[in-house]
């Protein structure tokens, strides 16, 4: 389904990503890992044409989405769900609204369907009854949850997930890995996740590509990556561990 081939990226004078190659299949769950500054979110980001890079290619289902136009980009783009690291609700907008978003801008349904389907997806994520509440009356899961469920709005066949447990209490950490991992699993999508917290990765991931010095050092299973020789890997897991 993704095909990432070479790709680099700097920003002035500071390379960010130095030609990093990973092909991720559909129904994948892969969580992408490594230090601070590693390049793991413009790597997300590059993913659904947020950030162009300076050399490669990124294909989705065959097409380079490097070399797309505004129009075509935007329409390989409805293929995709993300979930923001603040989940970046808009404060004005109720809950309601701002699940409904994509399905108001992309699609010509009726606000009755819209509804409808806004409920269908808040039950999935186990919020329901909140259409009305405003993100400034929600706790920071909540806000996760209802960024998950504008996520998954347009039924993407890709999720991407940027930090999905940064800023939260273990508790509510937990629940976020478990419906993730549920999502997962129950409607086949491919996800794709960058995060720091391995408790997360672990949860939600099945494979592992860890980035260092702007390359993929790794990619493999979760179990290959825990018992890994590579000693950048074993470093990283190290000072992981000395954090929590």
């Amino acid at each position: 389904m993704i095909e990432i081939r070479g790709v680099k990226k700097r920003f002035e004078d500071k390379p960010v990503l130095e030609g990093v190659d990973l092909s991720i299949p559909k129904g994948e769950a892969l969580v992408i890992v490594g230090k601070s500054g590693c390049g793991k979110t413009v790597l997300l980001k590059s993913l659904i044409g947020l950030i162009r890079p300076d050399q490669g290619q990124i294909l989705i289902d065959g097409q380079d989405i490097t070399r797309m136009r505004r129009k075509e980009l935007f329409r390989t783009r409805k293929k995709f769900g993300m979930l923001f690291q603040g989940a970046a609700l808009f404060d004005s907008m109720t809950v309601e609204e701002n699940v409904g978003l994509p399905l108001r801008e992309h699609t010509l349904l009726t606000q009755r369907d819209i509804r409808k389907k806004v409920s269908e997806k808040l039950g999935l994520v186990g919020l329901p009854g909140i259409e009305d509440k405003k993100p400034a009356e929600l706790s920071g899961g909540m806000r996760k949850r209802v960024g998950l469920a504008r996520a998954l709005m347009m039924e993407p066949e890709i999720v991407l997930y940027d930090e999905p447990t940064t800023g939260l209490d273990p508790v509510t950490a937990a629940l976020i890995n478990e419906m993730i991992a549920e999502m997962n699993e129950r409607l086949k999508i491919t996800s794709i996740a960058v995060t720091h917290d391995m408790h997360s990765a672990f949860k939600i991931g099945r494979r592992v590509a860890m980035l260092h010095s702007g390359k993929v050092i790794f990619d493999g299973s979760v179990k290959e990556f825990q018992t890994s020789k590579n000693p950048l890997v074993h470093g990283f897991l190290e000072y992981q561990r000395q954090e929590i």
